[in-house]
């Protein structure tokens, strides 16, 4: 096994681990009574309006397939939207496997069936990656707004913790440590890169910054641009009201309005990106969050429980048909062209 195959396995194994120990802290965290909420708000959940919010992230992945699409065709082709379609599913369910995997894996499927370059693909996904940044944090932006009462005094508790001692006293050292070790770690980076501007590493940096700028003005120059802000527009409002859809498997968390949707989206995208496939981490983000909405840590719980199993169940069912389908539709390519003309 090379070093970096090495480094990537004990990366993987230190994340999932993280996953692990966060669903460890989430029971560890229930009392007595909020395990018996836990319980009896499971028992009383509607499972089968699960598929709701199943079905609208279905939507959400399809207008991905779509967008993607839109990226594609300046480079010269234009690949049949269910394939696009089954490649992006497939890209989702090798990611709940392996970080990033997907998007091999995804750029790989599709370079197979359409007969187009896959690195060509590779370049794609980072204005993919750019644009639902640019997304996330304008997502980011409403909650602080709108949730800012809300999410101030929690964040207020937490610093405080960090910020003053027991006697309500600020901790000026501490600040004043905090201020120096940043300040210090920003300008020896500096130091770091101006010096060794010549070297791999710096340019391999400078490569990836400048890759990023490509693919935010690459947008400028798509054939159909307002169609692809609209279509990442709408993937972000999709996954919004799957939350808002998923307030209905339970009635704890029935009457929580589209605000608590926004702090939910910020928080579990967040733990997507911290552990692999957000296991543990989405759980306990959840459990963390509603509390401040006056939900109990019990259904809090449970509510991520099935909000992640409904994302998890797309990605993973969903992804296992697509992949036996592939091949299937593509036997033919008449029937290919006839699916995408429907």
């Amino acid at each position: 096994m090379t070093r970096k195959k090495l480094l990537n396995v004990l990366q993987y194994i230190f994340f999932l681990g993280l996953g692990v120990f966060l669903l460890w802290l989430s029971a560890r965290n229930l009392s007595p009574e909020n395990k018996q909420q836990l319980v009896s708000s499971l028992k009383g959940a509607s499972y089968l309006l699960v598929i709701l919010p199943m079905l609208i992230l279905l939507l959400a992945h399809y207008t991905r397939a779509l967008r993607w699409k839109i990226l594609i065709q300046p480079l010269g082709y234009s690949p049949s939207s269910i394939n696009t379609f089954f490649a992006t599913m497939l890209g989702y369910f090798f990611n709940m496997m392996v970080p990033r995997l997907g998007e091999v894996m995804k750029c790989t499927m599709l370079a197979r069936y359409e007969k187009i370059p896959a690195d060509k693909l590779i370049g794609t996904m980072v204005t993919e990656r750019i644009v639902d940044a640019l997304c996330l944090l304008v997502v980011f932006a409403i909650t602080i707004i709108t949730q800012f009462d809300i999410i101030s005094g929690y964040a207020s508790a937490k610093l405080s913790v960090i910020l003053y001692d027991t006697e309500g006293n600020l901790k000026l050292f501490k600040i004043a440590l905090i201020l120096l070790v940043l300040g210090t770690l920003v300008l020896l980076f500096a130091w770091i890169l101006k010096r060794n501007a010549s070297s791999p590493a710096v340019k391999k940096i400078s490569s990836v910054l400048k890759g990023i700028w490509a693919g935010i003005t690459s947008i400028a120059h798509l054939k159909n641009k307002w169609l692809f802000i609209a279509q990442s527009v709408l993937i972000w409002v999709l996954y919004i009201l799957s939350v808002k859809a998923g307030f209905y498997t339970m009635q704890e968390v029935k009457h929580l309005d589209i605000g608590a949707c926004f702090s939910i989206i910020s928080l579990g995208s967040v733990a997507m990106i911290a552990t692999p496939g957000g296991i543990g981490a989405y759980q306990y983000f959840i459990q963390e969050l509603l509390p401040l909405y006056g939900i109990a840590k019990g259904p809090a719980l449970g509510f991520g429980w099935i909000l992640w199993l409904a994302q998890t169940g797309i990605a993973v069912f969903g992804g296992l048909i697509c992949l036996i389908l592939l091949p299937l539709v593509n036997r033919n390519k008449h029937e290919i062209s006839r699916a995408d003309k429907k």
